[in-house]
C-alpha cells in the first residue's frame, strides 16, 4: 500500500503539469469564444488541489496517524467533485477528475486501515 501510496503520488504531481497547462489553454479558449463555460478555471483548481494531494500524499505515507489521510480525502474529494461538476466541454477534465477519484478511494482505504490498526 506504501508503494502504491508513493507513485500515485508521483503520477499526481506529474499529471499536474499536464493538466495546469491543458487548463490554461481551455480558459483561453473559454474567455475568446464567450461561450460562459468555466471548464478552465475548474482545471486549475483541480490542478492546485491534485499538486497539494500528491505532496501530502508523499509527506504523510509512513506516518501512522490520521490526519495526512483526512487531508487527501478532503483535497482528492474537492477535486473530483470540481472536475466532474464543471467540466463542460472540456472533456479531459473528467480524466483528470476520474484519477483523483481513484487517489480518494486509495486516501479511504488507507485510512480505513489505520482506524483498525489503532483498535
Amino acid at each position: 500500500m506504501k508503494t502504491w501510496t508513493l507513485v500515485a503520488a508521483i503520477l499526481s504531481i506529474l499529471i499536474t503539469v499536464i493538466v495546469f497547462f491543458q487548463s490554461a489553454l481551455v480558459g483561453t479558449a473559454n474567455t475568446l469564444s464567450a461561450n460562459g463555460e468555466v471548464g478552465g478555471s475548474a482545471g486549475l483548481f483541480v490542478a492546485v488541489f491534485m499538486l497539494a494531494g500528491g505532496i501530502v500524499s508523499i509527506v504523510t505515507r509512513n506516518s501512522e496517524k490520521k490526519g495526512g489521510n483526512i487531508a487527501l480525502i478532503v483535497l482528492f474529494l474537492l477535486a473530483s467533485v470540481l472536475g466532474f461538476t464543471l467540466a463542460g466541454s472540456y472533456g479531459d477534465l473528467t480524466i483528470w477528475a476520474s484519477w483523483c477519484l481513484i487517489n480518494l478511494i486509495l486516501a479511504i482505504v488507507s485510512y480505513v486501515k489505520i482506524q483498525k490498526g489503532n483498535r
